[in-house]
């Protein structure tokens, strides 16, 4: 074996590099100098004899056969990860670093009832966490960013392992003066598309919704504008519309103190899955599901959920 080979450090440097474009801000994410980091890419050019990256003063560009080596290097930063994790998860589970994606229409509801449990129970865990919408998440999980994620199914993850955690019913909320106020569910075809307003692209229950609704129409009509489900809240408290909301952002007091009704959804899926999805084959799967548990644990403190099917 040759004994002239990338180092984790370069590789390290020149992932950063890529996902920053800027030399300044990938040095600062991996707590080095700019010219430490430039250094060390130009070593890593030289070592295996091409331009990985195209430098002028204010573009920096890779070159095709730098984009494959980046895409290589992500694999090999994750497989060298995941050697240390092996020594971990043979030792107490959870305890030690864990990096955890939240997408943002779960984070501020599961995880005020999550955290204290874990913090309680498992004292020596570190646990990071990182709010994406579902589209970063993932990919973050793929890139070795993260090490699991608590995103809403259904979702294209690719290649991962899960374990359901609930089912979480989609409500839909509008002003309390509205006049096609029904006594107890809402049907699809009540719901006005015009005045219909949805978190904008990215979000996946944005693709819940519309799916759980089933009219192809809808989609074309909604307003997609909302950047989170606070926001929606809000326009719809000042009479611009209505929103559709997940029942853990009701039950974590989203509509307190506004003047906004919520009812529930009645179709043939009214309804988005939680989940806690990893790295397929991942040496921590025993963990991933341990915490699954506690998730769906921490997640029943405050209602009577329904079993996954």
């Amino acid at each position: 074996m040759s004994s002239y080979l990338p180092t984790l450090k370069q590789l390290q440097y020149l992932v950063a590099l890529k996902e920053h474009g800027h030399f300044g801000k990938a040095a600062d994410s991996c707590f080095v100098t700019q010219s430490t980091l430039s250094a060390g890419i130009r070593e890593l050019e030289t070592l295996i004899d091409v331009v990985l990256v195209e430098r002028t003063r204010r573009v920096v560009r890779f070159t095709a056969l730098g984009d494959r080596i980046v895409e290589k290097a992500h694999r090999v930063l994750r497989e060298a990860e995941e050697l240390a994790a092996i020594a971990q998860a043979s030792a107490k589970p959870l305890t030690g670093e864990l990096r955890m994606g939240v997408i943002p229409t779960i984070a501020p509801f599961l995880l005020p009832r999550l955290l204290p449990r874990l913090r309680r129970d498992r004292p020596e865990l570190k646990l990071y966490l990182r709010e994406e919408t579902s589209h970063a998440a993932v990919d973050s999980l793929r890139h070795g960013h993260v090490d699991c994620v608590l995103l809403a199914l259904p979702y294209a993850t690719g290649e991962v392992d899960s374990e359901m955690l609930f089912r979480d019913r989609l409500f839909v909320a509008f002003p309390k003066d509205d006049p096609r106020d029904p006594p107890a569910y809402i049907g699809p075809e009540m719901i006005d598309e015009s005045r219909l307003l949805l978190l904008e692209d990215g979000h996946c229950l944005k693709d819940h919704a519309l799916a759980a609704c089933n009219r192809p129409e809808m989609r074309a009509e909604a307003t997609m504008m909302g950047t989170s489900l606070h926001t929606l809240v809000q326009m719809v408290d000042n009479g611009l519309g209505l929103t559709m909301l997940p029942e853990m952002a009701i039950d974590g007091g989203i509509l307190n103190h506004t003047d906004i009704v919520a009812r529930p959804l009645r179709s043939d899926h009214p309804w988005r899955d939680i989940a806690l999805i990893w790295r397929r084959n991942s040496p921590r799967e025993k963990e991933f599901r341990l915490l699954a548990g506690i998730l769906r644990d921490a997640a029943q403190e405050n209602r009577q959920l329904p079993d996954v099917a």
